[in-house]
């Protein structure tokens, strides 16, 4: 046998399982190769190099984990052919684990392990063997490296990443459906044995779901599963090693299965017919009530249009689908009347917008409902024939014509009885009144169109059953023009003619205005009122006309002014004219005809005399005659000086008697006895607040009779002061107000007015003219509106 042979049967010898406790013995084989391979080498030194040949060797050694034994673990023995057996060879190992988990005998070179050891740790270990002369400690051997490999076992069990799985299939799937993969691991070794080949198997979940069992994917096994029927699944799944035999280890995990939603199921309402009423008085717009289809599915596959195919009320209603309710809710699309129609009938269509083509055979995906609409009776208010008038009338029309009448009924069935009725806020003058039984409107005062050419009134109608319940309408009343105004000139002309004027001259442009505004325009005509042998006037036949002069010169000191009366009279029926009166001034002009003067005065002024210089004339002299009389004041004051001169100066007292008391009637206000008895005064007593320049000794004047009256007696003491020549010119003031006898007209006031009894009459406020009528309808006027019904 060669070596090759012998080494390859040694390698198939290792790679075979043995048990736990068989020695592995390397020995040194004899050596049947040639010692050199090609002949001899020369070296360097030209000498023969032979090849060393190795004393001892080994590959691998095998240990099998978990060891459970109470001794150390038997792993292999080195042996070195230079090992005699005397215990001269000291073995020596080192390496991954020597000296803690390795132990070799240095003498015998048995290797130990010295606790259980787990693969799933460490799968091998990496050592190196030495054999070394005990007393030289030189080797003799070459240190070699071997290897010591775990042997498995099954000792872990299939894990799965996750304790839970959610998974969804969609409802109605075909059976073998993919769902969801889980994937389980097993720490064993997966080359040596089955212990890491893992089986799946499902444990919970059957007949609805199956898993493969070699790759873990979980499938649908029943056709046609329906999320309405049921939603959510739990599968629980086993995975298995040793290939699922008997024996094998084994884990488990839950799969939570949801069917999601398809859509098929079509919409389908509760019912087929529902009934709906509302009021007739509901505006358009109003929501009346709403219908709802019902579908199993959810989420789009639920989403349904709403829509009417048919029916009578299809231009009366709309229908509105609410997105979030998946309701239809059904508006009005046009005014509702009671009294034209009372049902109304729509066939009302529920569709669902997103369909899946694959459940087409499940029907149409549509449905539909029977609406019965009922209109309500509202008491409704009454309605115009129109919805707004207008009437024209003509300003000259007597008091009590009727310009207009109104019409309004009753729209409810049972028809009530209509009022009408005028609203004072839009006519506050009160010109208008309106018959409440027919809605004739006529005048109550006369119509002037120039004052107001348009009034816009509101009729207000009610029902005479139910007041509350009224409706307006505009009346637009127009006033027609009347020719009952005379035109008058246009502004007021300042006109005037030279002295030097000569016959045919143009002096003024007239024209005129008239209130009234006839349809085919304004056209007047000017002419005097009499032949004037001074001025005429000509028609320009263009609404103007022209005054000229009919002689030659004018002169201011015969007459200064003229005044010409001018007819003007328009074209319209009736006819209508008035006169109006130029005047004329005469005045001086110059040669180009610019007026320079036109006063009289003038003409004795000399000539040459500007206007500026009699002005500056007459300030010289105004001021000369300021400055007289102050001199002449201040002369007198310095002349009369005052005995008493202080702050204190009582001579400008003003005495006031502001006691009026009770007229002459009342005695116990003061005394005038003394009035009436001039012998009372005290003649002997003077002045005090001043010095007389002289002592004059005051004269005694007659005295009156004892039934004079108070007026003379004042009159005669004021003529003798005044011709007193002691009594100083500051003298204070006294006032006597006569106040004179009772007036027949008694009291004005309208403090005791209220106490008269019974309702005065005003009657006579309608005497005082037209700007007294608004008082005399407040105190005087009744009820404006006449019921005539």
């Amino acid at each position: 046998m060669t070596i090759q042979q012998v080494l390859l049967l040694l390698l198939l010898w290792m790679w075979l399982p043995h048990p736990c406790h068989t020695e592995m013995l390397f020995r040194r084989t004899p050596d049947l190769r040639p010692r050199s391979f090609g002949g001899r080498a020369l070296g360097n030194d030209g000498k023969a190099i032979h090849r060393q040949k190795r004393g001892w060797m080994w590959n691998q050694f095998f240990l099998l984990e978990e060891y459970t034994g109470s001794d150390y673990q038997y792993v292999g023995k080195l042996h070195s052919d230079q090992d005699k057996g005397d215990g001269s060879l000291k073995y020596i190992l080192s390496g991954d684990g020597a000296g803690t988990l390795f132990i070799i005998d240095e003498k015998t070179g048995d290797i130990h392990a010295t606790r259980r050891i787990d693969r799933e740790e460490k799968a091998f270990y990496t050592l190196r063997a030495q054999a070394i002369n005990r007393r030289t400690l030189r080797p003799v051997e070459p240190e070699s490296e071997f290897v010591i490999k775990i042997h498995d076992i099954n000792d872990n069990e299939p894990t799965f990443p996750e304790e839970v799985y959610t998974a969804s299939v969609p409802e109605m799937s075909v059976v073998g459906t993919s769902v969801v993969q889980v994937t389980a691991t097993d720490a064993d070794d997966p080359s040596y044995g089955n212990s890491a080949r893992i089986i799946y198997s499902i444990l919970q979940g059957q007949p609805y779901f199956s898993v493969e069992p070699e790759t873990g994917i979980i499938r649908t096994a029943l056709p046609n599963m329906n999320r309405e029927n049921r939603e959510q699944y739990q599968v629980v799944i086993q995975a298995k090693d040793m290939g699922g035999q008997m024996g094998g280890l084994s884990g488990t995990t839950t799969v939570n299965i949801t069917l999601t939603d398809v859509n098929d199921n079509p919409p389908r309402f509760p019912q087929s017919t529902i009934h709906l009423r509302i009021p007739e008085s509901s505006p358009v717009g109003t929501a009346i009530g709403s219908v709802k289809a019902t579908d199993a599915d959810t989420g789009k596959n639920a989403e349904v249009e709403y829509r009417i195919i048919d029916g009578d009320g299809t231009d009366m209603f709309d229908i509105v689908t609410q997105k979030d309710t998946q309701e239809g809710i059904i508006t009005v699309r046009k005014p509702l009347d009671y009294e034209t129609r009372r049902l109304y009938t729509l066939k009302v269509e529920a569709e669902n917008t997103h369909v899946d083509p694959r459940f087409y055979y499940l029907g149409p995906f549509k449905d539909t409902i029977i609406v019965k609409i009922s209109v309500e009776d509202v008491d409704e208010p009454p309605v115009f024939s129109r919805s707004s008038y207008l009437f024209e009338v003509h300003e000259d029309i007597e008091l009590g014509t009727i310009i207009g009448t109104v019409m309004a009924r009753d729209p409810d069935s049972a028809s009530s009885p209509i009022r009408f009725s005028l609203d004072r806020h839009t006519d506050l003058d009160r010109i208008f009144n309106i018959h409440s039984g027919n809605g004739s409107i006529y005048t109550s005062k006369p119509l002037d169109r120039e004052i107001s050419q348009w009034h816009n009134l509101s009729v207000i109608a009610a029902e005479i059953n139910n007041p509350k319940d009224t409706t307006r309408v505009p009346v637009y009343v127009r006033i027609l023009d009347v020719n009952d105004n005379a035109p008058q000139f246009a502004v007021f002309y300042d006109t005037f003619v030279c002295e030097n004027a000569r016959a045919g001259q143009l002096i003024q442009t007239i024209s005129a205005v008239d209130k009234d505004d006839p349809l085919g325009g304004q056209k007047f005509f000017f002419s005097l009122a009499a032949v004037n042998p001074n001025f005429t006037v000509q028609d320009n036949e263009d609404n103007t006309a022209r005054i000229l002069t009919r002689r030659n010169g004018f002169s201011r000191h015969e007459i200064s002014t003229y005044l010409l009366p001018v007819v003007i009279s328009d074209n319209d029926y009736p006819i209508q004219s008035s006169t109006g009166t130029l005047t004329i001034r005469v005045c001086a002009c110059d040669s180009r005809g610019n007026m320079q003067s036109c006063s009289a005065e003038a003409l004795l002024l000399p000539a040459g005399l500007s206007t500026g210089a009699l002005v500056a004339i007459l300030l010289c002299i105004i001021i000369l005659l300021v400055i007289v009389v102050l001199f002449a004041a201040l002369k007198r004051q310095r002349k009369k000086e005052p005995l008493i001169l202080s702050k204190e100066d009582i001579r400008d007292n003003i005495v006031s008697y502001n006691d009026e008391g009770g007229g002459e009637e009342d005695t116990q206000a003061f005394d005038i006895g003394t009035l009436r008895n001039p012998a009372a005064i005290e003649d002997k007593k003077l002045r005090r607040d001043i010095l007389p320049e002289t002592l004059f000794v005051p004269r005694r004047t007659p005295s009156a009779p004892d039934n004079t009256d108070v007026r003379d007696f004042i009159n005669q003491r004021l003529k003798e002061h005044d011709t007193d020549p002691s009594a100083p010119p500051y003298d204070s003031l006294a006032t006597y107000a006569y106040e004179g006898n009772d007036s027949i007209a008694e009291s004005l006031s309208s403090l005791e007015s209220g106490t008269t009894e019974g309702d005065q009459n005003y009657d006579y406020l309608r005497e005082w003219g037209p700007r007294f009528n608004k008082l005399a309808e407040m105190y005087g006027g009744g009820e404006s509106d006449k019921d005539t019904s």
